[in-house]
């Protein structure tokens, strides 16, 4: 018989030591190490010879679509058989909806697919299909926590797809633990991907977020996946971004932006100008930013607020971006184009409900500043971009030919960016006040 050994596992991140120590070595929290047996000197599995590389197929299965074109388009090709797809979100922001939209669409054609819940039970799930019309008699469903039900049902039904809402629900009897720990969630995933894999059958996980909105799990859990992807959103808006971080069969950083409705999240087609809905550009203290997010551009709002204050410290508020973002900008501009804030809440946001982290905002939040500060509009059809850094200097970002075909296709004039190799554009702030409140 084999015989067994006790190591210590950290719960926090999953990290293995012989010894029991009072803080990981790995990620340095305390008292996390417990005691665990492990089996050793376990039969293995034949070794793996090296290959001449320019020898080896690469052939392998033909992915087949999700039923939403523009989900296949920001995937790559679609749904690969074989492949793992990890999807987080906040509680509510409509992961299983989305997954039961293409769990339906995939049955729609005629391929088993098995949607395995440890959240709900059959009848929610079956309730949430009918108002998606989405009850096919190829969909299969199953509540449970346990990996191995999952298998044996895998095992005997074949599907093309299985999705597993969520995999800190599920539990394995191979790892110690209650379901959800660093433990569970790594052999969890390992038992799945390996009968997948072994199946063909495409494989998505649904994930938890910490409440810092980052996958919650062990890091290689994201590492362990082919494709990591986010659905993003307020839930009291009405629209969802679903964003691709990882993709072993396609472009990383794409944007797909949703609606959500009664009916289900449907496709924005064209997004560019949607967050600029019921805005009135005679107002001071907002401005049109052409952002880009992964590879679309998209023209969003910024707004400004310039008052009087009556603190001792004035108040900075900064809503869809990073506030510190904003306090530098503020020093530049009194640094730089003399003036005065000291005397004066300043008050920012993103419109929409967006979160913009790109160098590109600087432009347009100075913009929008300066219009609430000198009390005058921007021109109705302006259009800023651009990086401001310590010096008072406008610097190229990103895909400005990008940005500048889409404001030009818009119907976007002035647009007001960096100077580029032409020579044209802006260099400093300088000539933003000038072109805007000092002509």
């Amino acid at each position: 018989m084999a015989k067994a050994r006790e190591i210590y596992v950290c719960s926090a991140c999953g990290a293995e030591s012989l010894n029991w120590r009072g803080q990981c070595p790995s990620c340095h929290a305390w008292n996390t190490l417990r005691n665990r047996v492990q089996a050793k000197n376990q039969p293995t599995a034949p070794a793996e010879k090296a290959v001449v590389l320019c020898e080896v197929s690469e052939e392998t299965a033909s992915p087949y679509t999700s039923g939403i074109e523009a989900l296949d388009r920001v995937l790559g090709h679609g749904l690969v058989p074989g492949g793992a797809f990890l999807i987080g979100g906040e509680p509510g922001i409509g992961k299983s909806t989305l997954l039961l939209q293409v769990a339906g669409n995939v049955a729609r054609s005629g391929q088993c697919v098995l949607y395995a819940s440890g959240e709900e039970a059959l009848p929610q799930i079956r309730a949430r299909a009918r108002r998606l019309e989405m009850l096919f008699p190829s969909l299969m469903a199953i509540s449970t926590h346990s990996t191995e039900d999952i298998l044996s049902a895998v095992s005997s039904l074949k599907p093309a797809l299985l999705i597993v809402d969520s995999v800190q629900t599920v539990g394995s009897s191979a790892a110690d633990g209650q379901p959800g720990n660093v433990t569970q969630i790594r052999q969890v995933t390992q038992e799945l991907m390996e009968a997948c894999r072994q199946d063909g059958v495409t494989l998505i996980l649904v994930g938890h977020v910490t409440k810092d909105g980052v996958l919650a799990g062990p890091r290689l859990l994201e590492h362990m996946v082919d494709t990591v992807i986010s659905l993003e959103g307020d839930r009291r808006q009405m629209f969802r971004l679903l964003r691709v971080f990882k993709n072993r069969f396609g472009p990383n950083e794409e944007l797909l932006v949703f609606r959500m409705t009664r009916e289900g999240l449907s496709v924005i087609d064209d997004p560019s100008t949607f967050f600029l809905q019921a805005r009135d550009p005679k107002l001071s203290g907002t401005a049109v930013v052409m952002a880009v997010d992964g590879q679309r551009p998209l023209a969003v709002e910024v707004q400004a607020l310039v008052s009087r204050s009556f603190l001792n410290i004035p108040r900075r508020t900064a809503l869809g971006f990073d506030v510190n973002r904003l306090h530098l900008l503020l020093a530049v501009l009194e640094k730089r184009l003399k003036l005065n804030f000291s005397q004066v809440d300043i008050y920012a946001k993103v419109g929409g409900g967006m979160r913009l982290a790109e160098p590109g905002l600087d432009l347009a939040l100075v913009a929008a500043v300066l219009s609430s500060y000198y009390d005058l509009p921007l021109p109705e059809k302006g259009v800023f971009w651009g990086e401001v850094d310590l010096n008072g200097q406008i610097r190229p970002v990103q895909a400005q030919e990008l940005r500048l075909v889409q404001a030009k296709r818009l119907g976007f004039s002035p647009c007001l960016y960096p100077q580029g190799e032409a020579g044209d554009g802006l260099a400093a702030l300088g000539d933003l006040s000038a072109a805007l409140f000092h002509r």
